[in-house]
């Protein structure tokens, strides 16, 4: 049986369409009243790429994944994945609800949050189980086993019946990542995933993200203030501020080199904290 990482749809080695991107964001703008949050973001992300994206709260950072994930509408501009519109908006343009190509895309993309949002009165496999039944309407035995398979994965074989509540928030967290993957995304995000969690809790947090990282092919997005833990798995680093992308390149140069004044600040109040 190939490993939960092996089974994902990542193992594709690039959109669908032959594009050199399973990410792009192309002039994408994105206000609430006078604080623009994006401005004419041009961004974009290579298959099996790993992005981490730093920068001072309310930057933008994670307004790129919860537009991604469908949670909030650009004011203007498109957005693909997979070779796939997500959006495409005019400026003052309006907005259908949710298109058929809206929902196919977005199931190519898995996101792990800053709360953990599993349901409580469900057990550690049955959270995991729950989308893979209702939305791709696998069978319950198959879901069973890929369930068992990435709480293993994670750490948790021991703790497949737990209830959330019985369960740390180190552990409900592990979970959260199981369960994103168990909807075989091409695209994982992740938001802040540690910040919610006791310092002794974090590492074995990190730790799954990290062989996710190192053993699969998914394109991954990570906005996080761990910086050491950024600069060591990422592909690229991108710092935000104001809405906008003002450096972006290898880990080191970023951390050791950086270009910008505000990413040299940024980084001194950070790593000396």
């Amino acid at each position: 049986m190939p490993s939960p990482a092996e089974s994902t749809d990542a193992e594709s080695p690039g959109p669908a369409n032959g594009s050199d991107e399973m990410i792009t964001f192309d002039n994408v703008s994105k206000s609430w009243g006078d604080n623009k949050v994006l401005q004419g973001l041009n961004f974009h992300v290579k298959p099996a790429e790993k992005v981490s994206i730093i920068g001072p709260s309310g930057s933008g950072k994670t307004t790129i994944l919860r537009i991604l994930m469908t949670l909030e509408t650009p004011d203007e501009g498109v957005v693909t994945v997979d070779g796939d519109e997500l959006w495409n908006v005019a400026a003052g343009q309006r907005i259908p609800r949710e298109t058929k190509q809206m929902r196919l895309t977005r199931r190519k993309i898995g996101m792990v949050f800053q709360q953990f949002n599993l349901f409580p009165h469900l057990s550690a496999i049955q959270n995991v189980m729950e989308a893979p039944v209702q939305v791709l309407g696998m069978s319950k035995d198959e879901a069973h086993e890929r369930a068992k398979d990435l709480l293993d994965m994670v750490g948790l074989g021991e703790h497949l019946n737990h209830k959330p509540p019985k369960l740390s928030g180190g552990q409900q967290q592990r979970v959260a990542i199981a369960r994103a993957m168990a909807m075989r995304p091409k695209v994982m995000l992740f938001d802040e995933v540690t910040s919610a969690l006791d310092p002794e809790l974090v590492g074995d947090v990190l730790d799954v993200i990290r062989d996710l990282a190192t053993s699969t092919d998914m394109t991954m997005l990570l906005v996080t203030h761990e910086m050491r833990f950024a600069e060591e798995i990422s592909d690229r680093v991108v710092m935000f501020d104001s809405g906008i992308a003002v450096e972006q390149g290898p880990p080191k140069k970023i951390f050791k080199q950086p270009d910008n004044d505000r990413t040299k600040k940024f980084l001194r109040a950070v790593l000396e904290h």
